[in-house]
């Protein structure tokens, strides 16, 4: 089950069985069940509470993943910065949506056990992001 939150920011005209469609997928296709997913769209500055209250981190970013993971069923939530989506939008060169759908894909790939930290583990995350926005 995938749902779709917002806190302090627009609601979004976004359907709710592409996001659940589109995580089945990678998580069918890197070898694990979808359980549960809250994906919530939120303000810099919500997102920047979070940041700072559960991670200790004093800056701006697009997604924080809590991981929820039990055996081999992806649950967590997905936080994220809608203002950063679109600003990584126009930085890109991409439309919003598809930073959009890079990001959520990005957080599920880190609730499968994908880093980001190493420059290898960012090229690895890179490369998936690019293969599973190729379904979207």
């Amino acid at each position: 089950m995938v749902s779709l939150q917002y806190e302090d920011t627009e609601i979004l005209d976004l359907d709710p069985e592409f996001f659940i469609s589109l995580l089945d997928h990678v998580c069918n296709n890197e070898g694990k069940s979808l359980n549960e997913i809250a994906i919530v769209f939120c303000s810099d500055e919500f997102l920047l509470d979070i940041n700072n209250r559960f991670l200790n981190h004093d800056y701006y970013t697009d997604i924080i993943t809590f991981d929820y993971v039990e055996d081999e069923k992806i649950s967590g939530d997905l936080m994220i910065s809608i203002d950063r989506v679109k600003d990584n939008a126009l930085t890109e060169g991409v439309g919003f949506k598809e930073e959009l759908n890079r990001v959520v894909i990005h957080g599920v790939l880190h609730l499968l056990g994908f880093g980001d930290k190493s420059s290898d583990e960012a090229l690895l995350m890179r490369e998936k992001e690019a293969y599973y926005l190729g379904f979207t």
